[in-house]
């Protein structure tokens, strides 16, 4: 029996790659222990040995209890909300539990049931094309891991963009996302959603830190409100206006102001492990704020004046934003979708070449806990947003060949379906034993 464990937890530390790894007891129950480890000498290694027969029965039991206790819930971009109403949900042992049926899914996407139901899937819905016959889509365990997509620097790595490729891309995109508006669009909408759940956790959460934070988001909210004009012929709005008897001098403001408030918002909430998202997304931004510390926000200065010191915004960030920064992949969020959360792809795919045409198909995937229509509806959004980062890097490098887009689902004892969504292909695959 001790040798079978051995045997057991090697295959299971094999198969998981630099993701999660499982602990099978005694008595190959599913008392399951997550452990997150990155090793390159996992991550560098593509071949693996099937798991025991009687591990796929025991998870399919554990996935089949935890699809029922998840079924309303879904992790989104690192958040864990309810599907129902889109709200946020903060339960630690909710989330554990979310973690755990995610990563027992990622082993039973490589198995070789999943892989020729999948296999079929292509098939059918591709009309029996050729191309697709020898097409093997999430078969690597590198395929199967989770990532993040935080920079141009990972989409481009994934695309196998060059040095060269890199460069045009940079240099056609931070002129279009660094512009004013977007800039400022960006700025609030991290703090909007930073207030909503300083809103909801005040419910429950008292703290001195966290009434701060709040007055503090406030207070930035206010002074980029200011700074906004909505009538875009205004002489005047890009500063704070004054109050009655002051001195127009003494209102005069600068970017510093920002970049002050974000700071003291990250050493406020620097110990609130359930804001730590919005924690690192205003560190994000407070690199951009640097470059731009020293540029006015002024409403009372002149229509050109007003129009210089919005120029100066965008050529300081352009200038500054290369192509691995992580505040500049954010502007670019906002600029394409309006949002700025950091896009998780929780099975991350890869680029297949298709046979005797110029064409590629960039393949991604999400765990469902549900094959409700909400839940679908969800998964295939948060996979089209993925997807269409890369198809515009894509096409902003100038690369050969047309990318086709493909989003893949897998859900606990669902039927197989097909799903056109903006001209893109999604496959919902079933998981049975």
């Amino acid at each position: 029996m001790r040798s079978k464990l051995k045997m057991a937890g090697k295959y299971v530390q094999k198969f998981l790659l630099g993701a999660k790894r499982f602990r099978i007891r005694r008595n190959l129950g599913m008392n399951l222990r997550l452990a997150y480890y990155h090793t390159s000498e996992e991550r560098s290694h593509e071949e693996e040995e099937a798991l025991p027969s009687e591990w796929y029965e025991k998870a399919f039991f554990k996935l089949t209890k935890l699809s029922h206790l998840l079924k309303n819930v879904d992790m989104i971009d690192g958040r864990l909300i309810n599907v129902n109403d889109h709200s946020r949900i903060f339960d630690n042992k909710l989330e554990h539990e979310m973690q755990t049926f995610k990563s027992l899914v990622r082993a039973f996407i490589g198995c070789f049931s999943v892989q020729e139901t999948m296999k079929k899937n292509l098939m059918a819905s591709f009309a029996n094309d050729a191309r697709y016959r020898e097409f093997q889509c999430f078969s690597k365990p590198s395929e199967r891991e989770p990532i993040t997509l935080s920079s141009l620097t990972k989409v481009s790595d994934i695309l196998s963009i060059s040095a060269q490729q890199r460069k045009i891309v940079r240099h056609t995109i931070c002129p279009q996302v660094t512009q004013h508006q977007i800039w400022t669009g960006a700025l609030e909408e991290i703090l909007n959603e930073l207030k909503s759940d300083i809103d909801f956790l005040m419910h429950c959460n008292t703290s001195k830190e966290i009434n701060l934070a709040k007055q503090i988001v406030v207070s930035c909210m206010k002074f980029l409100d200011s700074a906004i004009s909505a009538d875009p012929e205004s002489t005047s709005w890009m500063r704070l206006g004054p109050t009655k008897g002051e001195d127009d001098s003494a209102t005069s403001h600068k970017w510093e102001d920002v970049l002050e408030m974000f700071i003291d918002l990250i050493n406020c909430l620097g110990d609130e492990e359930r804001l730590i998202l919005h924690v690192r997304k205003l560190e994000v931004m407070k690199a951009g704020l640097y470059q731009i510390r020293d540029v006015l926000m002024d409403k009372n200065i002149g229509y050109r004046e007003v129009r210089h010191q919005e120029n100066l915004v965008q050529k300081k960030l352009t200038k500054a934003l290369g192509h691995s920064s992580l505040c500049l992949f954010t502007l670019l969020l906002y600029y394409l979708y309006g949002c700025v959360k950091d896009i998780e792809v929780e099975v991350r795919g890869g680029v297949h070449k298709l046979d005797g045409e110029n064409k590629f198909c960039l393949y991604m995937g999400k765990i469902l806990t549900s094959d409700k229509e909400k839940a679908v509806l969800i998964g295939v959004k948060q996979l089209d947003r993925a997807l269409g980062v890369f198809k515009f890097v894509w096409e902003t490098a100038g690369m050969k060949g047309d990318l086709v887009l493909q989003g893949h689902m897998w859900c606990i004892g669902a039927e197989n379906m097909l799903f056109p969504y903006r001209g893109n292909t999604y496959i919902l695959h079933g998981i049975n034993l």
